[in-house]
């Protein structure tokens, strides 16, 4: 089965930083695109980033300057760098990939189980 697991949530103060992982394993045959959702207490699940395995970058309003996207596709991995945190961004981070599996003639969507991170005032 296809697995993504994140990592590197917390606890940190308003301006600080965190980075986040998600690796993907499993029988994968491609992987087309990463990204990573954030869901506040009370709100809906939204976009914070995607990079596509072209390299190509998308980012909400709310983050651009502050946080960066990457991947490293030999370890099927993607990462967000989130700097000059604040308040506004504590949430639920959720990793999501568009993958093949190695046993499917067609791609889905996974999702991780979610991260927690706080920035306190």
């Amino acid at each position: 089965q296809v697995q993504l697991v994140e990592s590197g949530g917390g606890l940190v103060q308003a301006g600080g930083s965190l980075r986040l992982s998600c690796a993907c394993s499993g029988t994968i045959f491609s992987i087309n695109a990463m990204g990573w959702y954030r869901q506040a207490p009370g709100k809906q699940r939204e976009l914070v980033a995607t990079v596509t395995n072209g390299g190509s970058t998308n980012y909400a309003d709310s983050v651009k300057g502050r946080f960066t996207i990457s991947r490293d596709n030999a370890k099927n991995t993607v990462y967000l760098q989130m700097n000059s945190l604040k308040p506004e961004d504590t949430a639920v981070y959720y990793c999501n990939a568009v993958v093949r599996p190695g046993t499917r003639d067609w791609a889905y969507n996974y999702w991780g189980q979610g991260t927690q991170v706080t920035v306190s005032s």
